[in-house]
């Protein structure tokens, strides 16, 4: 089935004209959110904790952050853009008792309605507005006058007037210029969980690290290593990103397009399809949800001891190094 695609057009930003709009977190999604719909002329007011850096950063860009209860209380359309991982306790807390009827709520990505960790009241909308980028390209993207692809979704359309409430939502920060896609909070929750695990992170971390691995142990130069696995990674998702698979071996050697088209099959083989299947089952089933809540409840002891072990992988201690002659590169470490 074709999926809908809305635009400018397909949206009226005049839905939201009047209305007061609480952004609740100003972190990589909030602030882009926040400065993209007071620029579209939107009335905008940001929660953000006293002392933290979001904070001060919202208050540089202009904004008076107030408590996200007095947010709720005082805005019609709340737009939740806190880590997965605070976000029920944070509405559990602050959220739930001044969410009144006629309001709506807005999530930039499904986690916490798809695993029923958030249940907003009845008679409030549940809408979601995901942009497919992160906070910072939403932002410039919008300031050039472009805008990042969205996803649109409606859990509970108590007002008759979800869909125009979201499609305005993400008119005004940028994404009707680019198009907004139509899925549930489901499709999105498992799709994106899925893309960031077996592909863009978990797969990707994965495949650098063992090839950095592989040819260091073969005694090739620590430089060299990395210049092949991790530094050219960016030409070629360049070339992804520009035109899919065929272009990217249409601007590469054929040599290289050879051994992709016959030794790629042999690194993703039929086993690593078998244990993709099996970490979207654990999606799917609330499985991979569970173990990330517990793992947030008992301070995160997994998460740390791996980031750790990883901040100092060999491949990032070059990296580091190499980073700093690339004059032409915006370095950014953490």
């Amino acid at each position: 089935m074709p999926v809908t695609i809305y635009y400018d057009r397909d949206a009226d930003l005049g839905v939201l004209k009047g209305k007061k709009i609480a952004i609740l977190g100003y972190g990589s999604q909030g602030h882009a959110h926040a400065q993209n719909l007071r620029d579209s002329g939107m009335n905008v007011t940001v929660a953000e904790l006293p002392g933290t850096d979001n904070y001060r950063l919202a208050v540089e860009h202009k904004f008076a952050p107030i408590s996200a209860a007095e947010a709720t209380k005082s805005c019609d359309l709340l737009i939740m853009t806190l880590p997965d991982e605070l976000q029920a306790r944070i509405f559990k807390s602050e959220i739930a008792e001044n969410l009144k009827p006629g309001k709506a709520i807005g999530f930039t990505h499904g986690f916490n309605i798809h695993y029923g960790q958030i249940v907003p009241p009845n008679g409030v909308d549940v809408i979601m507005i995901a942009p497919k980028g992160p906070g910072h390209l939403l932002r410039s993207e919008f300031v050039k006058g472009g805008g990042v692809p969205c996803l649109v979704a409606v859990e509970k359309n108590a007002t008759g007037k979800a869909l125009q409430t979201a499609l305005a939502w993400g008119s005004g920060i940028g994404g009707g210029r680019a198009g907004i896609l139509e899925t549930t909070f489901k499709d999105e929750t498992e799709s994106d969980l899925f893309g960031e695990q077996v592909v863009l992170c978990g797969g990707v971390t994965a495949l650098v690290k063992t090839a950095f691995e592989t040819l260091l142990e073969a005694g090739y130069p620590e430089e060299i290593c990395y210049f092949e696995v991790m530094h050219e990674l960016k030409l070629i998702v360049d070339l992804f990103y520009q035109g899919g698979i065929n272009y990217m071996r249409y601007s590469v050697s054929n040599t290289a397009e050879y051994g992709d088209l016959t030794r790629g099959p042999r690194i993703i083989t039929e086993e690593t399809r078998q244990e993709m299947r099996k970490i979207l089952k654990e999606i799917q089933t609330g499985e991979f949800a569970r173990e990330w809540l517990l793992e947030n409840q008992v301070g995160r002891p997994t998460f740390n001891a791996l980031y750790k072990k990883d901040y100092n992988h060999p491949v990032e201690v070059v990296g580091r190094r190499l980073r700093k002659m690339m004059k032409w590169i915006e370095v950014k470490e953490v």
